[in-house]
């Protein structure tokens, strides 16, 4: 399958922004003084259950920025190869 390059742009982000808004989620989760996530000190299932949710988002925004990355390089090689292949006419 080939992705246009608007199209792995916009995985890319998206991975890059999933990234920035779950660890931002971890970094206010670990930090909760309101107790929901700790109960004197101890991790609650509402803790579990959104790191769970967190460590998901990760793989899942890795695996579709990934995707985007490997899209825009194989569009460069692409056409890099083009360029390559069709030589310059002489006027």
């Amino acid at each position: 399958m080939k992705l246009s390059r608007p199209v792995s742009w916009f995985l890319l982000a998206f991975g890059a922004w999933s990234w920035v808004v779950w660890v931002t989620f971890v970094k206010n989760l670990v930090k909760d003084a309101s107790g929901l996530a700790f109960d004197h000190g101890n991790p609650t299932a509402y803790f579990w259950i959104h790191l769970t949710l967190a460590i998901v988002s990760f793989l899942l925004g890795t695996a579709i920025g990934v995707l985007g990355f490997r899209g825009l390089r194989a569009l460069r090689r692409e056409t890099a190869a083009g360029a390559v292949e069709s030589p310059a006419t002489e006027v």
